[in-house]
């Protein structure tokens, strides 16, 4: 039916009856297309994919070992609602052990489907029409975008070099203040590769609860620390009364298709997270909570591996890129070297992140991420394929730097 009626009856929130009609691309889908036409001209070739954003290995063998024998308990088949409490119990002990945090599993802790579900929900428990919720870009727009959905708006704080990309609360004005409800934060951060510091948390904080706003602190990435012991907002004296926070399997522990997290911290916040996700899901299998619940009893041997392998890379793609003059700094966290476009590459020039992107996938068949809402960047990702362990990626990353190699950048 070519002009049905559904097409008068979607949603404001996604785009009424122009649904289906915008011819604007999403940026991950331009990436993908440009990866296919490079493909196309260049049959047999390798691409160098730096854009992908989960990690390259799977689930540790003691966590693959445990769901195989937990899906086959008669008693794991049935819902988990809004979780087990043998999950929520280690979790709590992981808390406690990589962060100093206490943590009741009864009251302060609920699991999520993944870190995107819970903050796609945490916006339905707290945003009435005309509240704000304080993003930071360039960032993770989930949260923003359900707050639009319940018709609240989003201010967004650039994450600018000078600043240290950290978010200056300071810009915010007194109404934006008053009407706002929560402050997204997402350290270390994807995807400028930056920590928070101990000292920007307790300012967060002491912001919070000068104007009664709840922090989300989405810490998928936090256990990939390069700074030294990874930092959780709760740890901050005071942080339990006006923050949650998002932890996640996905990062440090390989399980990103597992689609396992937690929200913990405030307790009236985590109740409330809870009562919508009851309204959503119907919890996640039982055989993954426990699959996970292992992986956290091994993080002491787990995550540092992983930590390892991503801040290798990352060296030596940081140090290909200052050689042939690159702006780039080590990143203090995550698995994202976050660098400053050139202006110019020979006889052609750049005015935006997405013409340099581009241009590296054509010319160079290395896949990147384009970032243009706070300045001109790009990201490169540490979680490229390297099946062959450590020999075949440092064959990789010789290739990454010798396509770099003997390009006049100016910048």
């Amino acid at each position: 039916m070519s002009n049905s009626f559904l097409q008068n009856n979607f949603a404001e929130r996604i785009g009424g009856n122009m649904f289906g009609k915008d011819t604007k691309i999403y940026k991950f889908e331009k990436i993908k297309r440009a990866k296919k036409a490079a493909l196309e001209a260049n049959p047999g070739a390798e691409i160098i994919d730096m854009g992908v954003g989960e990690p390259d290995d799977m689930a540790f063998p003691e966590v693959i070992e445990t769901l195989k024998i937990e899906a086959e308990k008669w008693e794991n088949r049935t819902y988990t609602d809004n979780g087990i409490d043998e999950f929520k119990i280690v979790a709590a002990k992981y808390m406690k052990e990589l962060y100093n945090v206490e943590i009741d599993p009864t009251l302060e802790i609920c699991h999520s489907i993944g870190s995107k579900p819970a903050l796609a929900l945490l916006p339905s428990a707290f945003i009435n029409p005309g509240d704000i919720t304080i993003m930071t870009i360039p960032g993770y727009p989930i949260m923003g975008t359900w707050t639009k959905y319940f018709n609240g708006k989003v201010v967004n704080l650039p994450l600018l070099a000078e600043n240290n990309f950290l978010p200056d609360l300071d810009s915010l004005t007194e109404d934006q203040k008053e009407k706002a409800k929560l402050l997204y934060l997402n350290y270390p951060n994807n995807p400028t590769g930056t920590s928070a510091t101990k000292e920007f948390f307790e300012k967060a904080v002491k912001f919070a609860k000068e104007n009664n706003i709840l922090i989300v602190s989405d810490a998928a990435y936090a256990p990939l620390n390069f700074t030294g012991k990874p930092l959780s907002i709760l740890s901050i004296d005071g942080a339990k009364d006006v923050a949650v926070e998002l932890h996640s399997m996905s990062k440090g522990f390989n399980m990103t298709g597992w689609r396992i997290s937690w929200v913990c911290g405030n307790k009236l916040a985590v109740k409330a997270f809870a009562n919508v996700k009851d309204n959503f899901d119907s919890g996640q299998f039982a055989a993954i909570q426990k699959a996970a619940a292992a992986g956290l009893k091994k993080q002491k041997t787990i995550t540092p591996a992983i930590c390892e392998k991503y801040e290798r890379r990352l060296k030596f793609m940081t140090e290909t890129l200052q050689k042939i003059g690159f702006p780039a700094s080590m990143p203090q966290g995550s698995f994202y070297l976050y660098v400053q476009i050139p202006k110019r590459a020979g006889d052609v020039e750049f005015d935006s992140a997405e013409s340099f992107s581009q241009w590296l996938i054509k010319e160079k068949l290395i896949s990147s991420v384009p970032w243009d809402d706070a300045g001109n960047f790009v990201r490169f990702s540490a979680t490229f394929v390297a099946r062959g362990g450590i020999e075949e990626e440092k064959r990789v990353l010789q290739e990454f730097s010798d396509r770099l190699k003997g390009t006049n950048f100016i910048f």
